[in-house]
């Protein structure tokens, strides 16, 4: 094989990982061919121009050289309603026909610009004020989602944001010495780093939207930009509406608002621009906007508030977590008072302290988080680190950069416990809450699970809040708990590092539960995802006395823990991997999974290089995007239902 055979050959590997997020190649076999690489251009001393070993971080640059655009690079007007969504479209529609518009998402980072020469990568600057940015060609040089050479042999102008995935960051945060606030900071500290080894580090990416300039030929629509973007290799979300009139564009909206929280990648609006771009030309810009776009930004998610104060949380594995007590402050559609942090160890690496400013996020509906301290006045005091529970006085132990309270009838630890084994991946107790667990416990001392299988109807009947069919709805919830599935069992026990997917895994592999308690570690490290960690934990748990005496109790009580049914393997589905994404008519989701799992089908919750089918409802969003993209088979409910029937 050639040098240039072999260079032509790892560029279509990267694309195929970077850019289409499909590889067709092991990392090994990458990376054996990379080696390759290195080995003929140390031997000849030849290094083509597209090679991927020039895709690494170089040595530090002295300082940023300024670069003018060639054309103006616009930031847009913001719209924060649908009123004004309107307003823009009347203003610029003066025939009163249905514009045509597209929408994509508005991502949350920083602007980034190539530029091509003779069909040539030449350089990399930041957007800066539009007409001059920052020269970043050697930290842009370690990003592998742009290609080296495109087909097109003019001059040439491409844009796009520089991200980092939020999956990365919180990867990245769980190592580093100084934990990065937000995707935001993270990927314009990533570009603007003098150094591209520390860019490097950072993992970015850059998703591309739109063609500057090109001193040849021209664009006639956005949907055109698109494709020749996707045609040349620019790495390209799969989102785009084309939308016929106003009323489409503000539908689409609405899909953004709903489908970017599942995304892994930090977005805060959706863009709206004219397709046609003739009727951009004539449309023209003011002196800061395109008169032909606009940004339609969401509700903030992250803000910043004072720390008035941090308690002490004990969960069920007797892990405490700080909760912080925030100076109230509306942020995503609520009022704000607490936001929490992960450990001590979280404490420490985000320098926050009390009365310090910090930066907290809120999304999909979750307690908030501090992101880290924006400032640190004089006068703050330092997060105490405990040394005793804050619940039951027990002296605390430590595990790495985590606190824990060894006392397993710690009051908080109790009724973690309890609510697990009763929920609906557990046992399934219906209507049985926290609240209760806590009343339980408090009244009648119920602190393991087979007491809430001898409580007593008349102490329960006589407790304030407790009338007649209260009462009878939870002993007859409790009386239904007694038949329960395996998986949903081992689940309810509240094994240490054990979740639902782990005990799903148990359940198919070990069959029953006396099969499962004999299980040495040998045999839990043979089953698929479990480590020698989760291994420990679960043949540590069926070791211990106190463990097995109260499974034997609950047994007793009248609980019958159903052996698992193996998965049908010559089933409908059999071999493969699902992804449900939008509404079902006439299935729960969890109803369809289930449907799929026994006919021989496994599920995931995303879109990946390994699904092999998407079964796509009504309002399907990013998911069925990311299957289009990829090529992955695609059916609706209709033919979900005529599938299961054969």
């Amino acid at each position: 094989m050639t040098m240039r055979e072999l260079v032509d050959l790892l560029n279509r590997y990267a694309r195929e990982y970077y850019v289409l997020d499909n590889p067709t190649v092991s990392d090994k076999e990458y990376d054996e061919l990379y080696d390759k690489l290195v080995k003929m251009e140390k031997e000849t001393g030849e290094v083509l121009f597209d090679s991927p070993t020039k895709r690494v971080g170089g040595e530090p640059v002295p300082a940023f050289k300024k670069h003018r655009h060639i054309e103006r690079l616009y930031s847009l007007e913001k719209a924060t309603s649908f009123e004004e969504i309107y307003a823009f479209d009347k203003r610029i529609n003066k025939d009163g026909e249905p514009l045509v518009y597209t929408v994509e998402y508005k991502f949350d980072g920083l602007t980034i610009c190539l530029t091509y020469d003779k069909g040539r990568f030449v350089r990399a600057t930041t957007r800066g004020n539009g007409i001059e940015g920052e020269d970043v060609t050697a930290q842009v040089l370690t990003i592998k989602s742009f290609p080296m050479t495109v087909s097109y042999t003019g001059t040439l102008e491409v844009q796009g944001e520089a991200i980092i995935r939020l999956s990365v960051l919180k990867k990245y945060n769980e190592t580093a010495e100084e934990p990065l606030k937000n995707a935001r900071n993270a990927v314009a500290g990533a570009i603007r780093n003098l150094d591209p080894k520390e860019t490097e580090k950072r993992k970015p990416e850059i998703m591309f939207y739109n063609v500057n300039y090109m001193s040849e030929g021209e664009m006639h629509s956005q949907t055109e930009c698109v494709r020749f973007l996707k045609d040349n290799g620019f790495k390209v979300h799969p989102f785009l509406r084309v939308c016929n009139g106003i009323e489409e564009v503000t539908s689409a909206i609405n899909e953004v608002e709903t489908t970017r929280k599942s995304l892994d990648v930090l977005t805060d609006g959706a863009v709206v621009k004219v397709n046609d771009f003739s009727l951009r030309k004539k449309l023209g810009a003011t002196d800061k906007f395109p008169r032909w776009a606009i940004a339609y930004k969401f509700e903030a998610e992250e803000v910043t508030t004072v720390l008035k104060d941090v308690i002490w949380q004990v969960g069920r594995t007797g892990k405490l977590t700080p909760l912080g007590k925030v100076e109230p402050v509306f942020l995503a559609g609520a009022t704000v008072r607490k936001a929490t942090l992960n450990n001590y160890g979280d404490v420490q690496r985000k320098k926050v302290k009390i009365g310090a400013r910090v930066l907290i996020r809120r999304s999909n509906e979750v307690i908030p988080e501090i992101l880290g301290a924006t400032e640190v006045p004089d006068g703050c005091r330092d997060i105490e680190k405990p040394e005793v529970c804050p619940y039951c006085g027990s002296a605390l132990t430590e595990k790495g950069a985590n606190l824990f309270c060894p006392n397993k009838d710690c009051r908080p630890r109790v009724i973690a416990r309890l609510t697990n084994f009763a929920c609906k991946d557990g046992v399934n107790i219906d209507g049985f809450s926290e609240k209760t667990a806590a009343l339980l416990f408090d009244e009648f001392g119920t602190d393991d699970y087979s007491d809430l299988y001898t409580l007593d109807k008349d102490k329960i009947f006589a407790l304030d809040g407790f009338k007649q069919a209260k009462t009878d709805n939870l002993f007859a919830a409790i009386e239904n708990s007694k038949e329960v599935p395996l998986a949903n069992f081992i689940f309810a026990l509240g094994i240490d590092n054990v979740g639902k997917k782990t005990a799903k895994d148990l359940a198919e592999k070990f069959v029953s539960l006396s099969a499962l308690t004999k299980a040495d570690k040998d045999a839990l490290l043979s089953v698929e995802d479990v480590g020698e960690i989760v291994a420990e934990s679960v043949e540590s748990y069926f070791k211990d006395q106190a463990n097995a005496a109260e499974i034997e109790r609950l047994l007793s009580l009248g609980v019958t823990v159903k052996d698992c049914v193996p998965k049908d393997k010559g089933g409908v589905f059999s071999g493969e991997k699902v992804v449900l994404t939008g509404t079902l008519k006439d299935f729960k989701r969890d109803e369809a999974a289930e449907i799929i799992e026994s006919l021989g089908g496994e599920t995931a919750g995303s879109v990946s290089k390994n699904t092999t089918l998407v079964i796509a409802g009504e309002n399907a969003g990013s998911k069925l995007d990311k299957a289009v993209a990829l090529g992955i088979k695609i059916i609706d409910e209709e033919t979900f239902k005529n599938l299961i029937k054969t």
